[in-house]
């Protein structure tokens, strides 16, 4: 059944540029349709919000941050991102297309892969990760869904719709973003999102391709997140026995529990997979795995919503060995590929305009080659993009855009055109405009004293970007305001790179104790210290008087910035303890019962001193004192 014929956008004009033609993926977030940019006259992906998620500030912001997020990085198995903008209730990103299917596909027809086959799909994958956590970011949504594979054999990280900056929020106080199977035990627990999740991810994914099954499996979403959370992930052997110690080495370092114990980042990741590789024999990676297969429930998983093309390998970017997996091991099928993404054959189209222009030639030959054939291209050099873009669409003239680096050229103008100004271009061009990304390095500048939103901005003018944003304790530094880069100030950098901030908290203040205080009392010493205080809407039983403080949320000599708030509990009282009927007992006997009944006891000696049993108790058996109180007890005589 075609499902595009009741979609309301197929066949629509988005934004007067891009004519949707299919629907060909559906996600949580967003649907993903085959589309042509008619002014460019190319195929594209472009990516959809769902309209009842148009309205919610926060999913635009995410989606927006992608397209920004993934524009900065530039590596050839990252997915690109073209353009972002809304018409009406639909806001989009123009991506890449390319034919192939995502690595899902290949699981869900294969199972287990060989050794050789799952590494060279690992290592591409760490490559595109590494450079975005060395650019500042964390990919957070690692999955097979998201690893797509070109009919060519390239391996292409997609996707980013949950990137962030890695200081930009380091901690979620709403839902966890991601899939579970793949979620670090520290964005379970703690919602905490830094490059070692994605190294956590790709430990799981690892163990997937190896054995067929996710290491971690139940009938709900909360047993999967308490395996994450309590069990470590088992060794890929125990599933597919006869695997190299080498290979379940490498994910348990990726998915150890503690992420300091993790790789720092893809590119550490990276780094151990092939000296794990160059451990291994030719039999060793081309194990044929037992005839695994996914779990159920594995098709559950969200689907694929960016389908990029494929992109020609660059010079010193990890090697791509996926051809391997055209050739199915023995007793196997090829994977099915994702038709639905691949572009239709346009020889038929192809033989029909051919044919046309042939018959037009017959009539119309000699006036076209004798009239309008040749355009010359305008000057545009110096130009901002948009003003270039205008002045050769007004001659008639298609544009496309490269861009280079620059030391004559500002950043964002333009620095040569193809062909060359004054050149004769047949017809509508194409003409290329190659727009200057600056200098070919950039000076980190110094940002010591500027706000946080100060020295972000002062970034971006430069062509850098903001990475992680940690705190410090900085008495010289106002509060809010950037100590030091990393980078330092002063060292010349590529464009785009992320640099580290480091922003102060102000002075530390000592917290002091201020237990068995009274509520005012404490409260004016923490306030006269630059400490916001609460109190607790719950008071506690205490031996401690009524209305004094019984616990401090900040115990004493831990170190806070100026404003921020200790939480005081006060105490209701003691408890009212009925007391032990102890006369006639002796007078160790009577205090180990009043003890254990939450009391004090003293002990009086009747004269003449030698008697030992209880003749008297300053509160009779039966009644009540506070907990905690004085019991007297008073011998008798000889």
């Amino acid at each position: 059944m075609d499902t595009t014929l009741h979609d309301p956008i197929v066949g629509q004009l988005l934004d007067g540029r891009y004519r949707v033609d299919a629907r060909i993926a559906v996600g949580g977030m967003a649907t993903v349709y085959r589309a042509v940019d008619t002014r460019l006259d190319r195929v594209l992906a472009l990516k959809v919000m769902h309209p009842a998620l148009a309205a919610d500030v926060s999913f635009v912001e995410r989606f927006i941050r992608e397209a920004k997020a993934v524009a900065r990085l530039s590596h050839p198995n990252i997915v690109a991102v073209f353009d972002q903008g809304a018409e009406g209730a639909y806001v989009y990103l123009a991506m890449e297309y390319v034919a192939g299917c995502t690595l899902r596909d290949v699981l869900r027809e294969r199972g287990a892969l060989q050794p050789r086959a799952a590494l060279d799909i690992l290592e591409p994958v760490l490559a595109a990760l590494g450079a975005a956590h060395r650019a500042g970011f964390v990919h957070r949504d690692m999955k097979p869904e998201n690893v797509l594979i070109g009919d060519d054999g390239r391996v292409k990280v997609a996707d980013f719709g949950l990137v962030r900056g890695v200081g930009d929020v380091t901690d979620t106080t709403g839902a966890v973003l991601g899939t579970v199977s793949y979620l670090a035990p520290e964005q379970i627990e703690h919602g905490t999102s830094d490059r070692r999740v994605d190294v956590y991810a790709c430990g799981v994914v690892l163990h997937e391709m190896l054995t067929g099954a996710k290491p971690h499996g139940g009938d709900t979403p909360a047993q999967v997140l308490y395996r994450h959370l309590n069990e470590d992930v088992p060794a890929p052997s125990q599933a597919v026995p006869g695997l190299a110690p080498e290979l379940d080495a490498l994910v348990a370092a990726a998915t150890a529990r503690e992420p300091e114990v993790r790789p720092e980042d893809a590119v550490a990741l990276l780094a151990l997979t092939r000296e794990a590789r160059s451990g291994l024999t030719d039999a060793q990676l081309d194990a044929v795995p037992p005839q695994a297969r996914p779990e159920a429930g594995a098709g559950a998983e969200s689907r694929t919503t960016v389908i990029p093309r494929v992109l020609p390998a660059e010079a010193g970017e990890a090697p791509n060995r996926t051809s391997r997996l055209e050739t199915a091991p023995p007793g196997r099928t090829p994977p099915a590929r994702s038709r639905g993404r691949i572009a239709a054959p346009r020889q038929g189209v192809v033989v029909a305009i051919l044919a046309a222009l042939l018959a037009l030639s017959l009539g119309a030959g000699v006036w076209y080659i004798n009239s309008g054939q040749f355009t010359r291209v305008p000057s545009v050099l110096g130009r901002s993009e948009q003003e270039a873009r205008k002045r050769l669409t007004d001659e008639g003239l298609d544009v496309k855009v490269a861009e280079g680096f620059s030391d004559a050229y500002g950043r964002g103008t333009v620095m040569g055109t193809d062909p060359e100004p004054r050149s004769r271009v047949r017809g509508g061009g194409p003409v290329t405009i190659v727009v200057s990304r600056g200098p070919a390095s950039v000076r980190v500048p110094d940002l010591r004293g500027r706000t946080l939103a100060e020295a972000r901005s002062a970034l971006k003018k430069d062509g850098l970007a903001a990475g992680v944003v940690s705190e410090e304790f900085d008495d010289t530094v106002a509060r809010g305001s950037v100590i030091r880069t990393t980078p330092a100030a002063g060292t010349d950098i590529r464009p785009d790179a992320g640099v580290e901030l480091v922003v102060s908290k102000g002075a530390a203040i000592d917290v002091p104790d201020v237990t068995g205080r009274s509520a005012d009392a404490a409260t004016a010493e923490l306030e006269g210290a630059g400490l916001t205080v609460r109190i607790s809407a719950t008071r506690v039983n205490s031996t401690v008087a009524e209305g004094s403080v019984v616990r401090q949320s900040a115990p004493e000599g831990a170190r806070l910035a100026r404003g921020d708030t200790v939480t005081l509990t006060l105490s209701k009282g003691p408890r009212m303890v009925s007391v032990p009927e102890v006369t006639g007992q002796k007078a160790d006997d009577a205090r180990k019962t009043l003890e254990a009944a939450g009391f004090t006891v003293t002990v009086e000696r009747g004269f003449p001193y030698l008697g030992d049993t209880v003749g008297k108790q300053s509160v009779a058996g039966g009644d009540k004192a506070p907990e905690g109180s004085t019991i007297t007890l008073t011998t008798k005589g000889l």
